[in-house]
């Protein structure tokens, strides 16, 4: 079937491909969602999106890395879950937007390495120090596919939600303009509040953390 949102001449430069639509009610609106299939790997992406999305039109957009903690089992140790609500909150609220669920737990380790993250925190670790101490680097995200899944949606402005300056950078190396990044900072709750201080002071990220100092 035929790409609604870019042609199949234009999709020719594109290592992502898409697989499915459907419609998706949620408790904060309807939504489009989107499936993806990468052509180089074996990861999926899936995008929510609302309303029409137009290339000279500054598009809400988030790409949210997947946490099977936080967001399905309402882990108190990140802000992920709820900065996923918060992303479809917004999104609902402006009308259109694009929301892109990156399939990259734990920042990319997996989830049982993760888990084993998790114990090394209990222990004392940081979040970093932990994926170190398991032979892993700090971040294996990439953002490439992500941003061409947005192009993909039609988007070629966007106002990016976003508290991770990488995020800002992938995608204006990808030929997106950032137009402006929307901060989405959840106020933090107890367990992740040594999470949220390494991820300012030791990964750059762009946190107010009220409340914590």
């Amino acid at each position: 079937m035929k790409n609604e949102f870019q042609s199949d001449r234009a999709t020719a430069e594109f290592t992502v491909k898409k697989e499915a639509e459907a419609n998706l009610p949620t408790e904060f609106g309807l939504f489009r969602i989107v499936g993806f299939r990468s052509e180089t790997s074996d990861e999926e992406f899936v995008a929510l999106v609302k309303g029409e999305i137009k290339p000279d039109c500054a598009t809400l957009v988030r790409i949210h890395s997947q946490c099977l903690t936080g967001d399905v089992f309402n882990s108190l140790k990140c802000d992920c879950g709820p900065q996923l609500e918060r992303a479809m909150e917004m999104v609902q609220a402006e009308g259109s937007g694009i929301i892109v669920y990156q399939h990259q737990e734990g920042r990319g380790i997996g989830i049982v390495n993760k888990i084993r993250a998790y114990a090394l925190q209990d222990e004392g670790a940081d979040t970093i120090e932990a994926n170190l101490r398991l032979g892993f680097d700090i971040d294996h995200r990439s953002y490439d596919q992500c941003a061409e899944v947005i192009k993909l949606l039609g988007a070629r402005r966007v106002r990016l939600m976003s508290n991770n300056p990488d995020k800002v950078r992938a995608l204006r190396d990808a030929g997106i303009e950032v137009v402006e990044r929307v901060p989405l900072e959840i106020k933090p709750k107890a367990p992740a509040f040594k999470y949220l201080i390494t991820k300012k002071e030791k990964m750059g990220h762009l946190l107010q953390l009220n409340g914590i100092f």
